[in-house]
């Protein structure tokens, strides 16, 4: 049963939503370490992990008595190795979220024979965009028009327009970025006519909690958001919210993409 060990940049990873080197001058090396900090996860435990979080989906689903398979799986990856991930695509795993911007983009180079769509799920930077908007299918945290306005001028031609969720800060909290549910209609006003963006929907990343209760009332709050906002030409379809810990409550408030590491990966 193979090892899939974690690339020496994982441990390097800042708290910073994007490391500043250049992809093109680190030397990614997947090898043994006696550090604690690194998991042991085989490719078989991770199709099991799989397996596990889908049959999670598929129960929520039920019990919400929605349809079977309309909620997304997005696995997580950022601080993972590319050999986890491809372990992951073996067992049927396709779309993979980043927030890390050069740690994305070596994988991308290193999986690029593989049929994968790319989401970044990190704060967005100016710096960033042009990269942004030539590498990944969906980018589930735009909050800012003139990052809106780069990525539409930036999307290559020859590729479809850019999936986008609006992330929304829900919750009010300080230390989280997102747009004020009061701000959203006229965000939306401003990006809309961009042609190279795809509104896709709304994002958000609520407190986090034990409570049922509590878990989906953020959940519910954003739901409702976006009934008010949505037309029948522009659905805005897509709820991205659930994590590993919260992904029930989510898919009972609607979601129809949840963003899952921990219990798919364990823990970085």
């Amino acid at each position: 049963m193979p090892w899939i060990g974690t690339p020496t940049w994982a441990q390097a990873t800042s708290s910073s939503p994007e490391t500043t080197s250049s992809s093109a001058s680190r030397n990614v090396s997947y090898r043994r370490s006696p550090s604690s900090r690194r998991v042991r996860c085989s490719s078989a435990a991770i199709a099991r992990q799989l397996a596990a979080v889908r049959a999670r989906i598929r129960a929520a689903e039920t019990r919400a008595g929605r349809a079977p398979g309309s909620v997304t799986l997005l696995a997580v990856s950022k601080g993972q190795p590319a050999p986890r991930l491809a372990a992951a695509h073996a067992a049927g795993q396709t779309a993979f979220g980043e927030s890390y911007l050069n740690e994305a983009l070596e994988k991308i180079a290193a999986l690029a024979p593989r049929a994968l769509e790319w989401h970044f799920i990190g704060r967005v930077q100016s710096n960033k965009t042009r990269a942004l908007a030539t590498h990944f299918a969906w980018l589930h945290s735009l909050a800012d028009v003139t990052h809106a306005r780069r990525l539409n001028d930036q999307r290559p031609p020859e590729l479809p327009p850019l999936n986008v969720c609006i992330q929304i800060n829900i919750a009010g909290e300080a230390r989280k970025a997102g747009l004020a549910p009061a701000a959203v209609a006229d965000f939306i006003a401003a990006v809309r006519p961009l042609p190279r963006l795809r509104l896709a929907g709304l994002m958000t990343l609520p407190p986090e909690t034990a409570d049922e209760a509590a878990q989906r009332a953020p959940f519910a709050a954003l739901r409702a958001l976006r009934d008010r906002l949505a037309t029948p030409e522009l659905p805005l379809a897509t709820l991205s919210m659930g994590m590993s810990q919260d992904l029930e409550a989510a898919i009972a408030e609607g979601a129809t993409l949840v963003r899952v590491g921990t219990a798919l990966f364990g823990a970085r």
